[in-house]
């Protein structure tokens, strides 16, 4: 990985990685002393989930939640072509972070329910996988751009849940990504 990247013509240093998800890697980024998240998009297989075009999907999910008032960071910049995206840093740990040191999320529980039943009403599934929230100053961000058309298997309740404590599939999602 290279210590800088270039987003619209605008040099971002790189100063560690994020995380990596089925649409790309996300960087902890700084740009004239101001911290950023710079995701770079991928185009590694992921056999459980289809994309069309990663870019273009990031923008639509990005105004759909906005329109949605899901409370998401900003997108500052997107350059197409080199398939980068600048967004707000929201400083704080993840829920998955809470889960794995075990600390309780029970006090966030009614915020992501509340956030849940917001974008079913707007006909919408977001990621509920605890890594996609951070916490900050009490409040819950979802801080991933991923959406889709509401499908009752991928709610909270029925999918997101079974990761926001520490359930047999949480422990076997921390097995595999031992490996």
């Amino acid at each position: 990985m290279k210590d800088y990247l270039a987003v619209c013509g605008t040099t971002y240093h790189i100063i560690r990685l994020l995380g990596h998800g089925k649409g790309g890697y996300s960087y902890l980024a700084e740009c004239d002393g101001q911290q950023v998240v710079l995701k770079q998009i991928h185009h590694e297989p992921c056999d459980y989930y289809t994309f069309g075009n990663k870019i273009e999907a990031e923008c639509r999910d990005y105004q759909r939640l906005k329109d949605a008032g899901i409370r998401i960071p900003a997108m500052l910049a997107v350059d197409i072509g080199l398939e980068r995206i600048v967004k707000e840093y929201i400083e704080g740990k993840t829920v998955f972070d809470y889960v794995r040191d075990g600390v309780s999320v029970e006090p966030y529980l009614q915020q992501v329910r509340e956030i849940a039943t917001h974008a079913k009403a707007q006909g919408l599934n977001i990621d509920y996988f605890p890594a996609n929230f951070v916490v900050r100053d009490g409040m819950l961000w979802y801080i991933d751009y991923e959406c889709n058309d509401y499908m009752d298997e991928w709610s909270f309740d029925n999918w997101g849940v079974k990761y926001w404590f520490r359930t047999p599939e949480f422990e076997e999602y921390l097995t595999r990504e031992q490996r």
